[in-house]
């Protein structure tokens, strides 16, 4: 008989040394997590998720980068970017179960993992590992947006893009100034007179 290769040590390997970052589960836990993953390719430029639906999928960046979008006053504005092995979805919708009024669109070429979240939910009860792994993802989801809010409240638009620069200065190479502008909550006039002063 030939011998059978577990479905996530191959495709998924990626999303789940993610996962051990944060909390190691069973191998039982991992056939039960890569059964409701899927994979998709999705070309620059276009939405992962629209405005307007519902949040039903986590997704992981396998390739590529993805931001959270909205528009306010007709004014496209950048929430949050995801990068290469890390995770994005619309938590207010995915939680609330209502539609969104941001979505998610893709800036280059990508390639993601997509947890349904219902089936992950359905999981907690049979596997409390599973549940405890995305407890701490989650927790840590909710620090990173409390951080952005204080860098907004307590920090100038100039500390904000060195901080930036600092912390993911390969992966602004390959953001359009716009998106990083509008993240920083200035116009791309302020943020070329910023990166002059460099």
């Amino acid at each position: 008989m030939p011998t059978q290769t577990n479905h996530f040590s191959k495709d998924y390997s990626p999303l789940f040394d993610y996962f051990d970052t944060f909390h190691r589960v069973s191998g039982e836990a991992k056939e039960a997590l890569a059964a409701i993953c899927s994979l998709s390719q999705i070309p620059k430029n276009k939405d992962l998720q629209s405005i307007g639906h519902t949040c039903r999928t986590i997704y992981f960046v396998k390739k590529g980068i993805a931001r959270i979008y909205y528009y306010k006053d007709g004014t496209d504005i950048t929430e949050s970017f995801a990068f290469e092995n890390s995770l994005i979805a619309r938590v207010e919708s995915l939680f609330t179960g209502k539609p969104s009024k941001k979505g998610i669109q893709v800036l280059e070429d990508s390639e993601f993992i997509g947890i349904s979240s219902p089936l992950l939910f359905d999981l907690y009860d049979q596997f409390p590992d599973i549940e405890r792994l995305f407890r701490k993802i989650f927790e840590s989801a909710y620090v990173e947006t409390v951080n952005r809010i204080e860098s907004l409240q307590f920090h100038s638009a100039e500390e904000r893009y060195h901080a930036l620069t600092r912390e993911s200065p390969d992966f602004l190479k390959r953001i359009p100034l716009k998106y990083i502008a509008s993240y920083l909550g200035i116009t791309q006039v302020s943020l070329s007179r910023i990166r002059a002063q460099r």
